[in-house]
């Protein structure tokens, strides 16, 4: 999208995402220390957190290297795990782990140049879903969901951001902003949803007047959600930012089979 096809008073990513963290859980270093194989599909990941903010990776398609991660524990033995990579600037990597179950869900966020996207969403992702090796898995396998279909939520990241989101379909979300700089401003935008474990839920969205893109875990039963945004400031530099929110229910819409969307 061309700057002459937004409306003129459009917020940039850095212009809204400014204190979006407020309400965030805290970062945990129960992880450091430790270090875990990740299987995925045709794909193996080892990791090993030495510093709170410090991951140690070897990956088949991005390599290894030693850089910049965020763990929050966001459900018991449950952890969001955000990696940058230094080698890769346009892309990052998102890991929901439990520790216990041992089941792993990856989300790899990549910002493509304009060309490349053509009519789709500048930030692209892909889903993974895995688990730690060492012994059998247990419980809920991640998969794609359509339990959020039709719920609206209140979404609080600080005093001066809450949205409300209305899960439309498989494949696309509608947002409001009701308090903050983007107040009265909404769009439909791209959407997936993954169920990690009862009451646990990852949710994405793809922008497309703006190059960013979002990854957060819902957890109803504590009433919190972690994420970040990966996407292009105003002056068009990488940024890799942090967010969370407490998240009210506010009303469910219940479909006839006959008339359910895709």
């Amino acid at each position: 999208m061309t700057l002459e096809k937004k409306p003129a008073d459009w917020k940039t990513y850095d212009e809204f995402a400014a204190g979006i963290a407020t309400n965030r859980l805290p970062l945990s270093a129960a992880l450091v220390g430790s270090s875990y194989t990740v299987q995925l599909p045709e794909r193996t990941l080892r990791i090993s957190f030495s510093a709170l903010n410090r991951v140690q990776f070897d990956d088949a398609l991005l390599g290894s290297g030693d850089d910049w991660c965020e763990v929050i524990e966001v459900a018991p033995s449950t952890y969001f795990v955000d990696i940058a990579f230094q080698r890769h600037p346009l892309k990052s990597l998102t890991l929901v782990i439990n520790t216990q179950s041992r089941r792993v869900l990856a989300v790899e966020c990549t910002v493509r140049s304009a060309e490349e996207a053509g009519a789709e969403p500048r930030v692209s992702q892909q889903f993974f879903a895995g688990h730690l090796t060492g012994r059998v898995p247990s419980g809920l396998q991640p998969h794609p969901t359509r339990d959020l279909i039709g719920l609206r939520t209140w979404q609080t990241y600080s005093p001066n951001h809450t949205y409300e989101h209305t899960y439309l379909s498989s494949e696309r979300y509608c947002w409001q902003c009701l308090v903050g700089v983007q107040r009265g401003h909404g769009d439909v935008d791209m959407a997936s949803y993954y169920q990690f474990a009862e009451d646990q839920y990852l949710f994405t969205f793809r922008e497309f007047l703006i190059p960013v893109a979002s990854v957060f875990f819902f957890n109803f039963a504590s009433g919190r959600s972690t994420g970040k945004f990966l996407g292009l400031t105003g002056a068009g530099e990488i940024a890799n930012s942090p967010a969370g929110a407490f998240i009210h229910k506010a009303s469910q819409t219940v479909y006839a089979a006959d008339i359910a969307p895709i």
